[in-house]
């Protein structure tokens, strides 16, 4: 999301005839996009910010925003602890840049973070910040009205509101008219996307099939999916339309249905396992993604166990895996104890990544012979002589080849893997 957000400013600064730089040592104004999930998240944001100090003080004029979550979340408290701040603007306060800018020229400090109940962006054309020209991100909801426990999001990014799916649509053709092929539709929860107007209503499963619709040659991926909200109806979408990515990411925070009712997910272990089961059997060649929090409030050694053997259970394929952080100002910060000792948390989590690591790879394992259409990326990084794209299954596949083939789908065969990559060859050599 901070990824689509950091075009969606793009596109309105270049309104007001501002131009991008990658050098920070040539910029007039620096903004750093901000997330608060995590306290790691904003320690290094800070540590950004004293690294562009130091730039302010060579280069007095240079105007620094912080823009985004934590610019919502800390407010006036930001600019008071980073006195050299010269903009605070909230997610739906971007529009708004342009004149915040104008105020900090004049040497005031300037200040939006009102959160809006309809804002979406959706008429603006986002500057795309990719260098491959091939994949791209689409937001088509903004917000949050889950309320999980431990999550800032909901006071940070506002009610929840969908894009008219018709500006989504010609997004997508557009961005295939210029080369692009392949679409990442992002929001909060995607499968609570719901649009209408008079007697016209889409619900996430129907944008789903539309875009799909578009052009059979236009991969489409999303994320993020909550298990309360996967309908039987999305899973048969997935399956029905090739060109809609045989990947879910389905983020189950905790095996442990006592630490899900505490979490407030609004399912528990078993409707969990039910909602991958029904991926299984409609679309087995699905490859399944998930989030997991240990160390939350009161987890138990049982607790963690359950969430280790659901793991398994699932063998997931791949897993974001973080230790319990409490943030300021959620449900479990004012009404639950941080109980867990950081020595048991790491322990857990390193118990967490080590399993995984075994199970990416089992996984991996399983596709060695196998042959993928692949979307062809751009150059490996590790090598000039290889290309790197990603099959459906959103893994990455390396493999020899011309960099006149990014951006084609060419078909691989895998010859061997590790825990995090499969590596083939062209089938036809």
């Amino acid at each position: 999301m901070n990824f689509s957000d950091s075009e969606i400013v793009n596109a309105i600064l270049a309104d007001h005839r501002f131009e991008t730089t990658h050098n920070p040592e040539e910029a007039d104004v620096v903004f750093v996009n901000t997330c608060s999930i995590r306290e790691n998240a904003e320690n290094r944001v800070l540590q950004r910010l004293q690294e562009l100090n130091r730039l302010k003080k060579e280069k007095p004029g240079l105007t620094i925003g912080v823009l985004g979550c934590m610019a919502e979340r800390l407010k006036e408290e930001l600019l008071e602890k980073v006195g050299f701040v010269d903009v605070i603007a909230g997610p739906d306060s971007y529009r708004d840049l342009p004149r915040l800018i104008h105020i900090a020229e004049g040497g005031q400090k300037a200040i939006n973070v009102i959160l809006s109940a309809d804002e979406t962006y959706a008429d603006i054309n986002p500057v795309r910040l990719d260098q491959n020209r091939v994949s791209a991100f689409i937001s088509i909801m903004r917000g949050c009205e889950n309320h999980c426990a431990y999550c800032v999001v909901p006071s940070v990014r506002g009610v929840e509101r969908s894009r008219n799916p018709e500006t989504i649509l010609n997004e997508c053709k557009n961005l295939y008219e210029k080369g692009y092929r392949e679409v990442t539709l992002l929001g909060q929860n995607v499968n609570s996307y719901s649009w209408s107007q008079g007697s016209h209503y889409a619900d996430f499963p129907e944008l789903l099939e539309e875009v799909a619709k578009t052009n059979p040659q236009l991969r489409v991926r999303f994320a993020t999916s909550h298990p309360k909200d996967l309908s039987d109806q999305l899973i048969e979408v997935i399956a029905r339309y090739e060109n809609v990515c045989k990947s879910v990411h389905l983020p189950v925070q905790s095996g442990s249905s006592r630490i899900l009712s505490l979490m407030n997910r609004g399912y528990d272990r078993q409707w969990y396992m039910d909602r991958v089961e029904a991926i299984r059997k409609n679309i087995p060649d699905c490859s399944i993604t998930t989030d997991i929090i240990t160390g939350f409030c009161s987890e138990t050694e049982e607790d963690h166990q359950e969430t280790l053997s659901l793991m398994k259970w699932a063998a997931f394929d791949y897993a974001y895996m973080f230790k319990y952080s409490e943030r300021p100002g959620t449900i479990a910060a004012k009404k639950m104890q941080d109980d867990v000792p950081d020595s048991i948390k790491s322990r857990r989590l390193n118990e967490i990544i080590a399993l995984q690591q075994e199970l990416s790879y089992q996984g991996n394992l399983r596709d060695v012979g196998k042959e993928f259409s692949v979307l062809v990326e751009g150059v490996s990084k590790r090598s000039e002589a290889e290309l790197m794209g990603r099959n459906s299954q959103n893994k990455v596949v390396v493999f020899p080849g011309s960099k006149e083939l990014c951006g084609q789908y060419v078909n691989a065969v895998i010859i061997r893997c590790t825990p995090a990559t499969l590596i083939g060859k062209l089938a036809d050599e």
